[in-house]
């Protein structure tokens, strides 16, 4: 099972480039020759196949159970009183998250309802330049049932990727959770990243969401004010939030999948004995 691979910038700042190249290496090799195989993204997947010859790759992430999808199928449209937005995990492309908090400093303040940005993380980003306590909320690190209930009481999600195309093997294959968890929260998405990344290749193939791929402010500016502007956006990205998750993350089908390998495996242990 892959879920980033160790040639990403960052691991090679961390750990040198001679280390991780033997280790990408030892993976793919492993990757070759293993009787049941998974990847994060559908790039990922693809890569992969390329370069190791493996075949019967399934996407394997997190999911959509099926009290997720009952929850979006009763999902009310309308909801009046403050627009919330929900930010899950660690800050990792910052330039791009203050971009954005920039361009919503000047957008909330030409909207009608009060707007917040909040924070479900471990890290605490209340001593950063950028936050503001007057509209910026640290919700903390909640457990998961606990994530769920209160992202459903937000109003969107939002998930940064990087705008350049520096740490391709990062922005290009691996694929955020939180994206995942703001369609299970029955959250349209927000999001911003470079026209290669593998989350926004996912927000242009549903619209869950607006999906800005230049680092323009007024553009972003734009975007923004439209989206946050809707009276009712579960109306208009509601259905696609449930084809996405149902195509693409069904908890339910993937342990099938899983399961499915793993009787294949054993069926053929036993065989071979």
């Amino acid at each position: 099972t892959v879920q980033d691979f160790v040639t990403g910038s960052g691991y090679v700042r961390k750990f040198g480039s001679a280390l991780c190249s033997r280790l990408a290496a030892q993976a793919d090799a492993l990757y070759a020759r293993a009787t049941t195989r998974d990847a994060t993204s559908h790039p990922m997947v693809v890569d992969l196949q390329s370069r190791t010859g493996a075949t019967a790759v399934q996407m394997l992430h997190a999911g959509l159970e099926e009290r997720d999808f009952a929850h979006l199928a009763a999902k009310p449209g309308s909801v009046s009183g403050p627009i919330r937005i929900a930010y899950a995990g660690t800050i990792i492309v910052e330039p791009e998250f203050q971009l954005f908090v920039t361009a919503l400093k000047t957008v909330r303040a030409r909207l009608d309802a009060p707007v917040t940005l909040e924070f479900f993380a471990a890290h605490r980003y209340s001593t950063e330049p950028w936050f503001d306590s007057s509209w910026m909320i640290d919700r903390g690190n909640l457990p998961e049932p606990a994530l769920t209930g209160a992202l459903r009481e937000c109003s969107w999600g939002f998930a940064p990727m990087a705008l350049t195309d520096d740490d391709p093997r990062y922005n290009r294959f691996s694929f955020p959770t939180k994206f995942i968890s703001y369609l299970a929260a029955g959250l349209p998405v927000i999001t911003l990243g470079h026209r290669e990344a593998s989350v926004v290749k996912m927000a242009k193939s549903y619209r869950v969401g607006p999906c800005v791929t230049s680092g323009d402010a007024a553009l972003l500016e734009k975007e923004l004010f439209a989206a946050l502007s809707l009276k009712n956006p579960w109306a208009g990205f509601g259905a696609e939030i449930i084809r996405c998750g149902r195509t693409e993350f069904d908890a339910t089908r993937m342990r099938r999948t899983l399961y499915d390998c793993f009787r294949t495996c054993a069926a053929r242990s036993a065989t071979s004995r």
